[in-house]
């Protein structure tokens, strides 16, 4: 019997499930299973004897199982990652497949079939950071900045959260002024004024907005440019987006690359994951992908 740690956040989402009924449902499919919620102090000194780790909530809970694996990483076994996801956009769970009810999730798990996850390495701020979904410049991290303040009017249903979500995107890119910035992509430059930089490992971020067709496996990242000439282009795709247009095509300028370096104006609106980071002066970035440093347990469809 393959033994696993639930990982818990019961404040994701709409609470989809409690604790019992999690154990319950993982159990019935033949998984030995002990239970944590990362509410709790000492959540994340999880055993060894854990086959595999479960995580139950969104993005946000994703990227906090991610860095106790990465401290633990150089001590300790790898642990595969599997994911139920009941967060609100649940970005990293939409690019790797999986969807669908919790029992058909939970019963893919017994294929043991894997897919590996780049990571991003931050440094040039005050502290070296990672990322899994995104690091950005300009317009997202604005957003996030709203959204936090908006947090206490906003209920849980999750449709609503991310229709207000885009509403606030459209109305930050209305008015956000361009900044200057430097852009070098394993070599290749590119400079001028944009509303939006955004490198990027998941199909799609901040409120499943899909910028990237990617694969978070595959050693390099996308990097997605919205210069100031393009601001208006942006402003219709992402109105197109709120009026259920979804089939028009992000059609953009994106880069590949592994090591990225970016020279941004003056410090503000910028963002590693769903985290604000600000600097009081112009920052110099670096970004550089740690390729396959988590594995997440997949549906076959996805390879």
């Amino acid at each position: 019997m393959k033994k696993a740690t639930l990982l818990h956040n019961p404040t994701a989402g709409e609470k989809d499930f409690s604790k019992s009924e999690l154990m319950e449902l993982i159990k019935k499919q033949g998984f030995e299973c002990t239970y944590e919620s990362v509410k709790q102090e000492g959540w994340d000194d999880f055993s060894n004897k854990s086959d595999f780790l479960i995580v139950a909530g969104g993005d946000g809970t994703v990227r906090r199982a991610a860095k106790a694996l990465v401290k633990r990483r150089l001590i300790d076994k790898q642990f595969p990652i599997a994911l139920l996801p009941h967060g609100t956009a649940n970005n990293i769970a939409g690019t790797l497949g999986i969807t669908g009810k919790a029992e058909e999730i939970i019963k893919s798990w017994q294929q043991n079939n894997r897919k590996s996850f780049d990571v991003g390495k931050v440094s040039g701020l005050e502290k070296d950071m990672f990322f899994l979904e995104a690091f950005g410049c300009g317009i997202f991290p604005r957003l996030i900045k709203v959204m936090e303040k908006m947090e206490d009017e906003l209920g849980k249903d999750v449709d609503e959260k991310l229709k207000a979500a885009q509403a606030v995107l459209y109305d930050v890119v209305l008015n956000y002024k361009p900044r200057q910035c430097r852009i070098i992509a394993d070599g290749s430059e590119h400079s001028g004024k944009y509303i939006m930089i955004e490198v990027i490992n998941t199909r799609s971020i901040g409120p499943n907005l899909q910028l990237a067709n990617g694969d978070p496996g595959d050693g390099e990242f996308e990097i997605v440019l919205i210069p100031a000439e393009h601001q208006q282009k942006f402003e219709q795709f992402l109105l197109s987006q709120i009026n259920g247009g979804g089939e028009d095509e992000f059609s953009f300028t994106t880069l590949k690359a592994k090591n990225i370096r970016i020279e941004w104006e003056d410090g503000k609106d910028i963002h590693v994951d769903d985290e604000r980071v600000k600097s009081d002066k112009p920052v110099t970035i670096n970004i550089e992908v740690l390729p396959g440093l988590l594995e997440f347990m997949v549906p076959n469809s996805e390879s």
